[in-house]
């Protein structure tokens, strides 16, 4: 049946190719429903709890999401006429950013002070040009020994000042957070102009969510145009055969948009980690192709004709091809048992890819190779002769050969405890990103990006005032300050003891928490009534009274260190505190340090299903449960040793790399199906001797093993230079995963065939 189909594909070869074309074309057009994701949520589930206990804290008090300026002035001092002046412009311009809630800085602080029996509520400064030296100096003390200041919107050092808008995004429209961003960095640009002796810099969750769309455009440009040339270039030295470079590019390209427009169509919004899909899909394209060519051109060296030889190059390709194809998209459709959604999308647009690859190199390449002209040449395609002394060798050196690779990947393997769980957000971005640049730089002068919030319920409505409530609070809060992660506490304490010194004249011993629950609770009406609109305690306080927030900025630790400290503050919680005050942290930081954990566990099942799925296909196809069985060592060990590897020289896996494994798994059974479906046809259809069968695979199918290695290692390789680090290692792992793969199937999976393969052994 798949002759009688091939040869139609050769008879109506102008027919296919236009019928290919369109329907493509066609495929493509979803292409203009393709969207951005730019909203670090993307990557939690909806059912992740970190994510649900965020989210429960962000409904009962106002939202973090946040644009931060760094302000630093050239000359080392914050507090001059002509910084404060450029803050106090910058506090109040900042108002006019899209769906801005809320503006912090020290210029708007809420200073309170007694004058007599009243609670003057005031901005800390006014009219920062007319400051004399004196006023200056006050302003300087206020802000530097001010708890709710210093390390938060002021360093110690009074170098660097900080202006937070808090925004509340309404989430209905894609150009919602493009839109802040462009905003805040014209702001910060006016900034700069008002004032040339000071630096601005931006950061916060908001510019967080604008660099992701930025950097997948910006791998688009860069890293698509960079894969063609690489993969034209290497065709070309490798084939030989202008003709079979320029059906294979034509291939990869109809693959791609064909991808695109499926996702388009599907509705799947395109995220950083999405962008690498199109350069998988060229590579593994291109490796179906090549095995194709190589037999063809392998046939018309032999004097075949053409019809001939591609009839027979798809003969013998047809079941390698296709179970290479299905494994591959089994491997990637294992991606689905991810926690990260944007990953769940990776392994289906790879998947859709991989099957319309298959389809297009089938159909499309065969009918367009017999229209264009081929020249075969006199030359063998490179390194067909390596091949075949290649072979030769491994078969007279194979017990040597099978014990040392035997040793060598018993030894990577065992570096695996070498790797360490680290996910750290900001790194997710290269060093010469300006979002890590300016978020580097805040946090070594200015205060943490990472945060640990806590709500802390009061046991009942208006109880927030109670003073043992408000003493645990401020023991849990200096608690945590004498942690060495810590670099600020925020909490309601800190306004509670400044205003009980300010209605006790000012007096610095009355700075202490009121041990009277109805004194505290005037305190803070009186003082939520003094405060401007946009500057009220709806951040701290939730609308009962009956919980607090309570906020620990931290410097950058990985997230191991993260989740131990937020494990050791419930325990002190359970130690010290009532059990209604029992809790976790909730953050952006927090969901960060566990999705690595979590998406390890999913993982290692999805992964297990693929493994089961691709060994039970392999047995059924190459009809041997011996042969099946003994594929899965060269199948398995690739991912082992090079995650052992990693742990040698890298040691930290996140989660972009816990993908790999599930990811890899599919791709290099290609070289072992390959391997052993040349194998199997020797000794099945020619009667050949195991020693004899890996000569003849390895000089049948060694050549476009090795070819399509050096591709997809290049195309994954490529991925490498992205300026985002999650797309960057997991291509450079899945790299080093591809080149093992080929030097397990060339140098133990056939000492291990010649040992165990033959049942007559």
């Amino acid at each position: 049946m798949s002759q009688a189909y091939f040869s139609w594909i050769l008879r109506h070869r102008w027919l296919v190719v236009v019928l290919s074309v369109l329907l493509m074309g066609l495929t493509a057009s979803g292409v203009r429903f393709l969207g951005f994701s730019n909203d670090y949520r993307m990557f939690f589930s909806e059912e992740n709890p970190q994510l649900l206990a965020f989210e429960a804290l962000q409904d009962t008090y106002t939202k973090t999401d946040n644009v931060l300026f760094v302000v630093s002035p050239r000359g080392g001092d914050v507090f001059t006429p002509e910084a404060l002046a450029t803050v106090e412009w910058l506090t109040r311009e900042a108002w006019q950013i899209p769906y801005s809630l809320r503006v912090d800085s020290i210029t708007n602080y809420q200073h309170t002070e007694a004058e007599e029996d009243d609670l003057l509520v005031a901005n800390l400064v006014e009219e920062a040009e007319t400051l004399d030296t004196q006023q200056l100096q006050r302003v300087r003390q206020i802000a530097l020994n001010e708890p709710l200041l210093l390390d938060r919107l002021v360093s110690p050092d009074g170098k660097h000042t900080g202006v937070n808008i808090t925004v509340q995004l309404p989430g209905k429209k894609l150009d919602e957070v493009p839109e802040v961003a462009a905003f805040a960095r014209q702001l910060a640009q006016q900034a700069m102009q008002r004032n040339p002796d000071l630096d601005v810099r931006l950061t916060g969750l908001v510019m967080m969510n604008a660099a992701f769309p930025e950097m997948a455009q910006r791998d688009m440009q860069t890293l698509y145009p960079l894969m063609l040339l690489i993969i034209l270039a290497a065709m070309a030295i490798m084939l030989r055969s202008i003709s079979g470079v320029l059906a294979s590019m034509l291939v990869l390209v109809m693959a791609v948009f064909a991808t695109l427009g499926l996702t388009g169509w599907i509705g799947m919004e395109m995220s950083p980690p999405t962008t690498s899909a199109p350069v998988m899909v060229m590579t593994l394209a291109v490796a179906d192709c090549i095995h194709i060519i190589v037999l063809f051109l392998q046939g018309l060296r032999k004097g075949e004709r053409k019809e001939a030889a591609m009839l027979e190059s798809l003969r013998l390709n047809l079941g390698p091809v296709f179970l290479t194809s299905i494994t591959t998209a089994i491997g990637f459709l294992s991606l689905n048992f991810s926690d990260a959604p944007p990953f769940r999308d990776l392994g289906n647009m790879a998947a859709m890819g991989v099957m319309v690859a298959f389809v297009l190199s089938l159909s499309f390449l065969p009918a367009l190779l017999m229209i264009l002209p081929v020249r075969p040449g006199t030359r063998h395609t490179r390194g067909q002769g390596v091949m075949e002394w290649l072979g030769d060798f491994v078969v007279r050196r194979r017990t040597p050969l099978f014990w040392g690779m035997a040793v060598t990947m018993l030894l990577l393997v065992s570096q695996l405890p070498r790797n360490q769980l680290n996910d750290e957000f900001i790194k997710y971005f290269s060093e010469d990103v300006p979002f890590r640049v300016d978020t580097d730089f805040a946090v070594e002068h200015l205060t943490g990006i990472y945060l640990l919030e806590y709500s802390l319920p009061a046991g009942g409505e208006g109880m927030i005032a109670d003073p043992q409530y408000l003493h645990q609070v401020e023991a849990f809060a200096q608690w945590l300050r004498q942690q060495p992660e810590v670099l600020h506490v925020n909490s309601i304490t800190d306004i509670m003891k400044r205003l009980n010194k300010n209605m006790h004249g000012d007096d610095p011993a009355w700075y202490k928490l009121p041990d009277d629950r109805e004194l505290a609770a005037q305190y803070l009406l009186l003082y939520e009534f003094s405060l401007p609109f946009g500057l009220d305690l709806n951040n701290q306080i939730n609308v009962k009274k009956s919980a607090t927030r309570l906020v620990a900025s931290l410097k950058s630790i990985s997230s191991e260190e993260l989740l131990v400290l937020d494990e050791k503050a419930y325990r002190w919680l359970v130690d010290n505190a009532p059990q209604y005050m029992q809790t976790h942290g909730a953050s952006p930081s927090v969901m960060f340090a566990n999705i690595g954990h979590r998406n390890i566990r999913a993982m290692l099942q999805g992964t297990t299903v693929a493994l089961v799925l691709i060994s039970l296909i392999l047995m059924v196809s190459l009809r041997s449960v011996r042969i099946g069985l003994l594929s899965l060592i060269p199948n398995l060990a690739p991912i082992g040793m090079a995650f052992g590897l990693w742990g040698m020289f890298v040691g930290q896996v996140g989660l972009a790399l816990s993908v790999v494994s599930g990811m890899t798994i599919g791709i290099v059974v290609d070289d072992t199906v390959h391997f052993l479906s040349k194998y199997l046809r020797a000794r099945r259809e020619r009667g050949f001797s195991s020693e004899q069968a890996v000569q003849y695979a390895f000089r049948t199918v060694g050549t476009a093993l090795w070819v399509t290695t050096l591709v997809l290692m290049l195309g994954f390789g490529v991925l490498a230079l992205s300026d985002f680090e999650l797309n960057a290692s997991m291509g450079l792992l899945t790299a080093i995963t591809i080149g093992l793969a080929l030097f397990a199937d060339f140098f133990f999976l056939p000492p291990l065939l010649m040992k165990f393969g033959d049942k007559k052994k």
